[in-house]
């Protein structure tokens, strides 16, 4: 096992875990790692379960331990990263599982009142400057998480490798791994969200979910898992494989219960926080409006004149992600003065993926005042 500071990367904003072992050893490794961060982590969802759902600490166990059963049932070596986590942080096992759940258990109660939740933008290889399969996106949370965020690199015993942004605690976010998978996200909101009622089974919680994804092997393993997971919260993937022909990429879209999914478009897939595949659910981006019913877009036709001569590069994203239109609440999102506190949000960090590269960039955000560091998956896990 080996952990590299943030000073070892001193132009990356966040600290780095690199960890190595079976499952259980990964996730020990990162809580010991990351054990401040993750207590601050828990701090700031519990207050924010308290707070936005109305759940208590006691509620906040109980709902974690069907996650926990959930987990265990679908996807049951993500379950032993998530059990070593909790041992190696000192934490509740039960508090981990529903930090990993936040999403259902703050808008399984109270509906999402507003669309900060990224844009993200997928290009083929065959559109690109390089040939590499090129994904990215904004990912817009409330500020005070940028201070309880990692980059978290494993690599298990059968050598699969992962390198994701990953709040304290939790096991995913925007990724990539060693088959060339990756994996960009959106937050979505419908009629069908929301927890089981009666004491029913939940579903696999939103995180672990992006995590089976980032577990998979090839493209086609990576949908399997995440449509067969049950869900009680909606999300969007944009998730590629690098390969021969400019490799694959897709869109999907997952509501409880429900799949659809979106192919490029002139080598292109763009995606912000409201439904386009035309599933059969109602879309509360219908009550709240916003930045969202334009984000997509723009960001579709910020990068069209490159693709059209298949000569997108890192730097075209990197334009579409410091887009200021509607500003502050554009594709590079600010704080908004005149949202309630908890509902404030911006652009937190930016990723951009580089399949073929097996690269990882990253930028604080809003990325309109930051550079882009850019990390090789291999330096990140040095074979022993």
């Amino acid at each position: 096992m080996t952990v590299d500071p943030a000073t070892t990367y001193a132009d990356l904003p966040v600290p780095v875990v690199s960890v190595q072992g079976t499952p259980a050893e990964c996730g020990a490794a990162y809580g010991r790692a990351a054990r401040a961060l993750v207590a601050a982590n828990l701090d700031l969802y519990l207050r924010r379960f308290r707070e936005q759902a109305g759940l208590d600490a006691a509620a906040v166990r109980v709902a974690g331990a069907g996650f926990r059963r959930t987990t265990l049932d679908h996807h049951p070596r993500v379950a032993e990263m998530l059990d070593g986590v909790a041992e190696g942080a000192g934490a509740s096992v039960e508090e981990i599982y529903a930090l990993n759940a936040r999403t259902e258990l703050i808008y399984g109660v109270r509906p999402d009142g507003g669309d900060g939740g990224c844009t993200a933008v997928g290009v083929l290889g065959t559109h690109t400057a390089t040939g590499s399969l090129l994904i990215g996106q904004n990912w817009d949370w409330h500020p005070a998480q940028r201070e309880a965020t990692v980059l978290l690199a494993t690599r298990d015993e059968r050598g699969h490798a992962v390198v994701t942004l990953a709040e304290a605690g939790m096991l995913a976010k925007a990724g990539l791994n060693s088959a060339g998978v990756g994996v960009c996200i959106n937050m979505l909101g419908c009629d069908r969200d929301g927890l089981p009622r009666g004491g029913g089974a939940p579903g696999v919680p939103y995180h672990v979910l992006l995590r089976s994804v980032l577990e998979a092997d090839s493209l086609a393993w990576a949908l399997r898992a995440a449509c067969r997971s049950p869900r009680n919260a909606s999300i969007n993937m944009v998730l590629g494989q690098a390969g021969d022909h400019g490799g694959e990429l897709i869109d999907l879209e997952l509501a409880p219960g429900e799949a659809g999914w979106l192919h490029p478009v002139d080598g292109l897939v763009t995606h912000a926080n409201h439904f386009e595949t035309g599933l059969p659910v109602f879309d509360t981006i219908k009550e709240w409006g916003g930045s969202s019913l334009f984000r997509s877009a723009r960001a579709r036709r910020l990068l069209a004149d490159a693709a059209a001569t298949r000569k997108v590069g890192a730097d075209d994203l990197i334009g579409v992600f410091r887009d200021h239109a509607s500003f502050p609440l554009g594709i590079c999102r600010h704080v908004d003065e005149r949202d309630a506190p908890l509902d404030r949000s911006e652009t937190v960090y930016s990723v951009l993926l580089d399949l073929d590269g097996r690269r990882f960039g990253l930028a604080a955000g809003p990325p309109c005042g930051h550079d882009y560091t850019w990390l090789d998956l291999a330096a990140l896990l040095p074979a022993d």
